[in-house]
């Protein structure tokens, strides 16, 4: 067991676009808690992070934009054509990442910790795990996804790639290979089986075979985390709440699974309602709400929104971004009762936050705000 407060440590590598994250996201749907260290590295030189001050130091004040921040598209071209120059950028922020690390760890709940970095084996990182894993894919594959997901051009893609480590060279050093190049259920059906032979007593835990677990019929309201398992249950789910405007298969949940949660909502016996949410960077992004008609909606939306919120706090959530649209965007004071505010993502302070509320919103949406914690990882020590 790692030496960190008694955890089981897994590390999670592999070179870009080879679906780490995917796998993280997997590994979190099965208990653990997991921490996304690259994410962590953006934060340590954030404004107002200790590593601010020593990057603009190291390479000048033209990484800043005009809000003060370091432009990281500038600092990537920087670093990715200039090996010296990413190694001394490593030097400033892989003790932050450590240490912040660190105490996510400490703080954690869940017995099985997954941190996945891209440059895991190269750091002290790696004393920290008990195990590693590896995700591999072909090199036209990781061409193909950056193209496909990031705007990259094939030469912009292809210097990414071509500038890390051999990925053989982490496949032989790996104690677990996923290989992610076929379909979602096969990734998950590789992780179930890792999970199972790595993580100490996990091959031995009780099964869980029902759909849906559903309350007994007193009509209260509760809400059930959603798993892959019931990914019929939840497209059926949100086909029928939307009212056909999102149809959704099967696989479509399963490959939803790879990038979010599900928390339902359940009453006398009946599934009402679901949120489609995640945290990531330790920021939740809820994008999808959907009701039964003849809720009372003040209660739906704080039971659900609960769900989500208690969710967020084992995964040590700072901020709950929303995004509300339809007839749920213009409850103003319904959404103030529940803690939050009407907002615009360029007026939430950290740039985590802001760049959660950029990324995540959907067309057409309001969101609304609520701070969940007080302490932050990474700001000035």
């Amino acid at each position: 067991m790692s030496n960190l407060s008694g955890k089981f440590v897994i590390g999670l590598t592999g070179n870009i676009a080879t679906g780490k994250s995917v796998v993280r996201r997997m590994l979190e749907h099965l208990g653990a808690y997991t921490i996304d260290a690259d994410a962590l590295t953006h934060r340590a030189y954030a404004k107002g992070a200790p590593g601010h001050q020593q990057v603009i130091d190291r390479f000048g004040k033209w990484l800043l934009n005009r809000d003060g921040e370091i432009d990281r598209r500038k600092l990537g071209n920087l670093v990715f054509s200039d090996p010296e120059a990413m190694r001394q950028l490593e030097e400033i922020v892989h003790p932050l990442v450590k240490q912040a690390t660190e105490l996510l760890i400490q703080r954690a709940s869940q017995p099985v910790i997954v941190i996945e970095a891209i440059k895991l084996l190269e750091g002290d990182l790696r004393k920290t795990c008990d195990t590693v894993w590896v995700t591999n894919a072909p090199e036209a594959t990781q061409v193909e996804r950056l193209m496909r997901k990031r705007g990259f051009t094939r030469e912009q893609a292809q210097e990414r790639v071509r500038a890390q480590s051999a990925q053989s060279i982490k496949v032989n050093m790996a104690n677990m290979v996923i290989t992610n190049t076929g379909s979602y259920d096969d990734l998950w059906k590789q992780v179930n089986e890792a999970w199972k032979e790595t993580v100490p007593g996990a091959r031995d835990a009780p099964t869980d075979t029902a759909a849906i677990k559903r309350p007994a019929g007193s009509g209260a309201l509760s809400t059930h985390r959603g798993k892959p398992k019931h990914a019929a249950s939840i497209a059926d789910l949100v086909t029928r709440l939307s009212k056909g405007k999102r149809k959704m298969t099967a696989d479509e949940v399963m490959e939803s699974f790879g990038d979010k949660a599900f928390m339902l909502l359940q009453s006398d016996g009946q599934v009402v309602g679901v949120a489609g949410w995640q945290v990531e960077n330790l920021v939740t992004r809820t994008t999808d709400i959907f009701l039964e008609g003849n809720l009372d909606i003040a209660k739906a939306l704080e039971t659900l929104v609960g769900g989500v919120e208690a969710a967020s706090g084992e995964l040590q959530s700072e901020a709950s971004l929303i995004f509300a649209t339809d007839a749920l965007a213009a409850q103003d004071a319904l959404w103030q009762k529940l803690g939050y505010e009407k907002r615009a993502p360029e007026s939430l302070g950290a740039q985590a936050w802001q760049e959660a509320a950029a990324e995540a919103a959907p067309a057409n949406s309001v969101l609304f705000f609520k701070q969940l914690r007080q302490d932050r990882v990474l700001r000035p020590i």
